[in-house]
């Protein structure tokens, strides 16, 4: 069964490094087989990581959307990341943990999913 996805008038899809976009109109597209995929709604951009969980997420982001020959340096900037956020929120350890594991083992989008839930939750201490 395909994916479907629904594109706002104006708005930007990733797809394997390709940015597709809509025109002025909404468009339907069918993902028929696997591929890496992002919405530009669901997209972090660099300015907006401004404390350590984001720039986690936007690491996850980075190697969810590399490329092979991209993928060591988004893997050493995701160890980075990772570590900056352990430190940061240690209350989230384990979470952070999690999501480092889910992008390495080839599900990146559930830990860009997860991270962001991180983002939300209230600070410990």
């Amino acid at each position: 069964m395909p994916l479907k996805v629904v594109l706002r008038p104006g708005e930007k899809l990733i797809v394997n490094g390709a940015v597709l976009g809509a025109g002025d109109r909404a468009a339907t597209l069918f993902l028929h087989n696997h591929a890496q995929f992002l919405r530009g709604r669901d997209m972090l951009r660099p300015e907006d990581a401004r404390c350590p969980l984001g720039r986690l997420q936007l690491a996850i982001q980075g190697l969810y959307l590399a490329s092979d020959q991209e993928r060591p340096a988004h893997r050493a900037s995701l160890a980075d990341a990772a570590r900056a956020a352990r430190e940061c929120r240690p209350d989230l350890a384990a979470e952070i943990a999690t999501c480092a594991e889910l992008v390495l083992a080839g599900a990146g989008y559930q830990a860009m999913r997860r991270c962001a839930r991180l983002l939300l939750a209230p600070s410990g201490g």
